[in-house]
């Protein structure tokens, strides 16, 4: 289920359906909120980016439930295992959507999401960090390389307690970060495209 709702290829469905636009074809070719505030334009952008979020907190606020309602059947999974499974599914099904042929976007957002639904205080520290950074260099792609690159000492510093989750926080960092592998080329060769915020 997880899976399935990360796989909600929201900017292509989107961009198709109000624009007659799939974004996969413009701009940098990626189907996730950046891409679509580039191609479409700042309102349908925000609303990818929201979507994108909140596919990512759903996701990992759902074994809450299962964990409440499942009585002795589940009790063999922790509620950090059912989270950390779900949180791997989503942000696979944003990267490797079912409904948009397994081109999705870089799962930014989404991973935001389930950090959210994990532990929103890295959250929002996360947040911090990512707006700071883009401000300041106005490259949206290093901006989410830092915050991912904070997210696992914030889960240290924070909740020492939950090992599990820390080395989730390790995967995921690794996995957002591995994403933007050629926006690393294009940084380091000054190639790669900047935005401004307030534009």
């Amino acid at each position: 289920m997880a899976y399935l709702l990360g796989s909600i290829p929201t900017a292509v469905w989107l961009g198709r359906s109000k624009y007659g636009i799939d974004v996969r074809e413009h701009g940098s070719k990626n189907a996730g909120a950046t891409n679509t505030f580039r191609v479409l334009g700042k309102k349908p952008g925000i609303v990818v980016l929201l979507i994108d979020i909140l596919k990512g907190a759903l996701a990992v606020l759902f074994p809450l439930f299962l964990m409440r309602e499942g009585g002795d059947g589940l009790s063999f999974w922790s509620t950090d295992r059912l989270q950390i499974i779900a949180a791997i599914a989503a942000v696979i099904g944003h990267m490797l959507p079912v409904f948009a042929g397994f081109k999705g976007g870089k799962g930014v957002a989404t991973s935001l999401g389930v950090i959210f639904g994990i532990l929103p205080l890295a959250a929002v520290i996360c947040l911090g960090v990512f707006v700071v950074i883009f401000i300041a260099s106005k490259y949206v792609s290093l901006g989410a390389i830092c915050a991912a690159f904070c997210f696992p000492f914030m889960v240290f510093f924070i909740q020492p307690e939950r090992q599990e989750m820390f080395f989730f926080s390790i995967l995921l960092a690794v996995a957002v970060i591995w994403a933007h592998k050629k926006n690393i080329q294009r940084l380091r060769k000054g190639e790669e495209n900047k935005m401004n915020l307030f534009a």
